[in-house]
């Protein structure tokens, strides 16, 4: 989905993302063909027009996950500022725990590669998918059941396709941080509940990994810092470097940039790896990194494209439910 297309542009494109949720396909499809709330929603930023914000605000505010359309509309158009003022005053910093199941390959790779990894994360939100060696994973593949980490632990499901490799084991994480605009601390009930009301409404399975994910930055909170991840992120690697090999991470945040932000950083994540500073994940939507994307197949449109150092292995589904090996 394209954030900075067209409102209805940008709502059409969802629609056809959010299979997975009849609810949200619904409220969207509505949305294209309203007139009237289209142009409530053009009142607002461009960022902030998003779906699942806008969506959330109105949830947050009593809309029920079961609501018709015409509740929905009757939320926005009706609304007393109330809405308006949490889509203002909040943003979409999901930091989707399932998505490690799809980041783990590589940073299994690299831990193996290059030793013990000091994880940072650009757009950590409240750090959430900091913890790869937290959890447990269960990789189902064309050849059987792969389980990888404590079988004790909560375990994360991806379907897995294409020849990998896939992990035999967890990396060792020896340090961990991000930066975010605005990071979040997850144990503030409030900041906690958003984070639930972000997950969409038919995903039950999601919220239980949410919370999942809530204790485990709870009981080791990641180093996270307030800052741009295009001015500020240089002396948080040179912090992590003390512990081990940086590994920079980020998924699903690039697109939050404007197109020659986006190519920006690219530049400068690429410099870094060429100077040995780091090594970098990337786990973006196929349209956000098109330098990338370019280096692999073309990706589904519906898919994210997983990069090391800049080159495109594999597609992923964006909450981390599967991941199709293509390098």
């Amino acid at each position: 989905m394209e954030l900075f297309a067209g409102t209805r542009q940008t709502y059409a494109e969802f629609a056809t993302q959010a299979t997975d949720s009849p609810t949200f396909v619904t409220w969207t499809l509505g949305v294209v063909d309203d007139p009237e709330v289209l142009a409530w929603l053009d009142t607002l930023p461009a960022l902030k027009r998003q779906p699942n914000l806008v969506f959330a605000a109105a949830r947050w505010h009593g809309l029920p996950d079961d609501a018709t359309y015409a509740d929905l509309r009757e939320v926005l158009l009706g609304d007393d500022g109330s809405v308006r003022a949490t889509v203002l005053s909040r943003a979409t910093q999901t930091n989707e725990a399932g998505r490690l199941a799809t980041l783990l390959p590589l940073l299994r790779r690299v831990a193996l590669e290059d030793g013990p990894i000091a994880l940072v994360e650009v757009g950590a939100s409240g750090g959430l998918t900091l913890h790869p060696d937290r959890w447990s994973y269960r990789y189902r593949t064309p050849e059987g059941e792969l389980r990888v980490g404590d079988p004790g632990a909560p375990t994360l499901d991806c379907v897995a396709e294409g020849p990998g490799p896939w992990p035999d084991g967890l990396p060792e994480v020896a340090w961990r941080g991000g930066i975010d605009l605005n990071p979040l601390d997850v144990t503030d009930p409030d900041t906690a509940r958003w984070l639930e009301v972000l997950v969409w409404p038919e995903h039950d399975d999601r919220r239980a990994l949410l919370r999942r994910a809530i204790e485990v930055a709870r009981q080791d909170p990641p180093h996270l810092v307030r800052g741009d991840l295009l001015t500020d992120l240089d002396p948080l690697l040179d912090e992590a470097s003390e512990h081990g090999r940086v590994v920079v991470q980020h998924s699903a945040v690039i697109a939050y940039l404007e197109r020659e932000d986006r190519e920006r950083f690219t530049d400068q994540m690429l410099a870094r790896v060429a100077e040995g500073r780091c090594r970098w994940i990337s786990n973006e939507g196929s349209r956000v990194l098109p330098r990338v994307s370019a280096t692999g197949p073309a990706a589904p449109a519906d898919r994210f494209v997983l990069a090391l150092d800049g080159r495109a292995v594999a597609w992923t589904h964006g909450h981390g439910r599967s991941i199709t090996w293509c390098a």
